[in-house]
């Protein structure tokens, strides 16, 4: 009883407790969108592996480009009114899609527009949801609220390419898509619900904030920066999943939309486990675990490449799943407890920019790897490459050690000479 009271205890807060509730209803909808969008890129394409890239290019380049000044905004104004407005526009672009594919003559330029409209508006929603976790439960629940939110997106991305690859064989795309533009009015309304005065604001948002203070402040702090460099490259190669897996279950083991809906679940599945995992911490992850998680994930892809039948690769996908949530908690609360809340902000916006604007490249890489080399290549490179970078990492922290430096070392959130500090 008290282990699942502790598993649990971030769900005790009341503004927590609406945001899970509409983000899982909300997520579960867009990962089935997700699903529909992939599925309708592949067959207006005639299955091109460069075509899915783009879109999941189109989908991350304004990430890459925007999420800084998203981070700006985030520190500077209030982030729940930021989420809430960036929750509708989502809504209203999903809407157009869904329009654009139940209305006849839908072509891959639609898929390209929304994806670019949707990148934009996660630019400023990203860096303002991951740094809103901390106001809702404060510092100390912070790492169990964290891992919960990680629990429901991946019970979400579970559920959510299952259902998706079941209904798209009934009912096509149009409809999901549409499903899930209805979805975001959960996030809104919870939103709307939530109590401000409960919230753990620590003062009035920050009016002069600028985005080279908090890089500035990201690069006096090597404890940061480490992690920052894995998550680039892992994000870069290994996290393409959205690329890798439609082509996977369809060039590799031809298989219909209900399977591919399959391996994403066993993906989601295992970094389900790892979530419920990762809720009993309660401090700030070790540099080794990070590096370590990473080790562990580079190795799991790169099996994964190589899997003989369709249920071996259900198998290792789980495994996989498990690491690659392991490895992005580790590194998000490393960073994130490692932060001083004045520029939390810009921190998880550089956070998110690095992680997931690293993508576009990524994906255009793979994608031709992909379309050239097979679809297994996408996977493999993406593995060994992740490897390498982990390696590369754990080399540093050794080097760093040897010299009297501790890889754990500097983690003081107030440290003078960065700017914005007294």
């Amino acid at each position: 009883m008290n282990r699942f009271r502790t598993t649990f205890e971030a769900l005790s807060v009341r503004n927590f407790r609406l945001f899970a509730g509409g983000q899982l209803l909300s997520v579960t909808c867009t990962w089935m969108m997700i699903v529909a969008q992939d599925w309708l890129v592949l067959s207006l394409s005639g299955d091109s592996g460069t075509a899915l890239g783009l879109v999941t290019a189109l989908q991350f380049t304004p990430v890459l480009l925007l999420t800084l000044y998203g981070g700006r905004l985030a520190d500077r104004y209030d982030k729940r009114v930021l989420l809430i407005c960036a929750n509708a526009a989502s809504g209203v672009l999903s809407l157009l899609l869904a329009l654009a594919v139940l209305l006849p003559g839908a072509e891959l330029w639609h898929v390209y527009l929304f994806a670019l409209g949707l990148g934009t508006v996660n630019a400023v929603e990203v860096p303002a949801r991951l740094s809103f976790v901390s106001e809702m439960v404060g510092a100390e629940l912070l790492p169990n609220a964290s891992a919960l939110s990680a629990a429901y997106f991946n019970a979400a991305r579970v559920v959510g390419p299952a259902l998706a690859g079941l209904l798209i064989s009934r009912f096509d795309t149009g409809p999901v898509i549409a499903l899930n533009a209805v979805s975001y009015l959960a996030t809104v309304l919870s939103l709307l619900a939530m109590r401000p005065g409960e919230l753990h604001r620590g003062g009035a948002p920050q009016r002069a904030t600028k985005v080279a203070d908090g890089l500035a402040y990201v690069r006096s702090r090597p404890d940061l920066l480490l992690p920052m460099a894995l998550v680039a490259v892992v994000g870069m190669f290994g996290f393409n999943f959205q690329l890798t897996l439609p082509l996977l279950a369809k060039t590799v083991f031809h298989a219909d939309s209900a399977a591919f809906g399959l391996l994403a679940s066993a993906l989601a599945a295992g970094s389900l486990l790892a979530a419920f995992a990762t809720t009993a911490r309660r401090g700030r992850p070790s540099a080794t675990l990070v590096v370590a998680s990473a080790i562990a994930f580079g190795l799991l892809e790169t099996l994964t490449a190589f899997a003989p039948t369709f249920t071996s690769a259900l198998v290792l996908l789980a495994a996989t799943g498990f690491a690659t949530i392991t490895f992005a908690q580790a590194a998000n609360h490393r960073i994130q407890l490692g932060s001083d809340p004045r520029f939390r902000g810009r921190v998880m916006a550089l956070y998110a920019l690095i992680l997931q604007g690293s993508t576009p490249v990524g994906a255009l890489l793979l994608g031709w790897l992909a379309e050239h080399w097979g679809a297994r290549s996408g996977l493999y490179v993406g593995g060994l490459v992740s490897l390498a970078a982990a390696l590369a990492v754990l080399a540093v922290q050794l080097r760093r050690t040897d010299t009297g430096a501790l890889p754990d070392e500097d983690t003081r959130p107030n440290r003078p000479g960065v700017p914005g500090h007294r």
